[in-house]
């Protein structure tokens, strides 16, 4: 990597290119996600604020399966939390790079925060950390907006699309898109798996979801998961265990 500094311009358009693959397989969830709204009644616009707002598909489809004629709101609210509640922690992972931006593009930069921004930035920093970077220097607050906004824009203008075409789309779900959602995540685990000594907390936070979802929804699941990874970090990792 070219320790030579580069423009904001260049910069975003560096995110725009890395993120572009994951893109591909973003937009038909998202056109599964809008014609998820048309079938419990919302409107195009409705679809766009709940993308372009709350920006976390997992907590949406979680709202829309729980959907009615008079919407159980405090529910609704409820599983949202509990599906986002992993943001909580990915925050916390970020807040060091994001320490020398004005508090300004922080919080910017916490709104676009998504899973798949999360992955591409903090494997950016590492990189350029270890290209020489200093740092205080090591994460690129354009590289980041490239990637965020890309993710964020082409994720509610393609729930949009998918809404006000619902009728013309049919059910997506026949040709498989629905499994686009978990293979990204599946991809962005391989992308910043951690190495053979600081696996466990991913593979124990991956088992406790799998098995509980079995029994309990999926929003109990994720928050069940998260617990389970977080108190198996601080065994293997803090408690200076390591699995040889």
């Amino acid at each position: 990597m070219s320790l030579a500094p580069a423009s904001a311009a260049a910069e975003f358009l560096r995110g725009v290119r890395t993120v572009s693959p994951i893109l591909v397989g973003m937009v038909p969830v998202g056109l599964i996600m809008g014609a998820t709204c048309a079938f419990v009644g919302l409107s195009p616009l409705a679809a766009g604020l709940m993308g372009g707002l709350n920006f976390a598909g997992g907590s949406e489809f979680a709202a829309l399966s729980l959907w009615s004629s008079v919407p159980p709101a405090a529910a609704i609210v409820l599983t949202a939390w509990l599906v986002n509640s992993r943001h909580i922690v990915l925050s916390a992972a970020l807040t060091p790079w994001l320490q020398s931006q004005p508090r300004s593009r922080a919080l910017a930069a916490l709104f676009f925060m998504c899973d798949e921004c999360w992955s591409l930035s903090i494997r950016d920093c590492y990189e350029r950390k270890k290209a020489g970077v200093p740092e205080d220097e090591a994460f690129s607050l354009p590289f980041y907006m490239g990637v965020g906004g890309s993710l964020w824009l082409s994720w509610w203008t393609s729930a949009v699309i998918g809404c006000a075409l619902s009728g013309l789309l049919g059910d997506l779900r026949q040709w498989g898109f629905q499994a686009a959602f978990p293979a990204l995540f599946i991809t962005l685990t391989a992308m910043m798996w951690p190495g053979r000594r600081r696996c466990m907390p991913v593979l124990v936070s991956g088992a406790a979801a799998g098995l509980s979802s079995l029994a309990l929804s999926t929003p109990l699941a994720v928050m069940l998961g998260i617990i389970a990874g977080l108190a198996s970090a601080w065994f293997f990792i803090k408690g200076g265990l390591r699995w040889k």
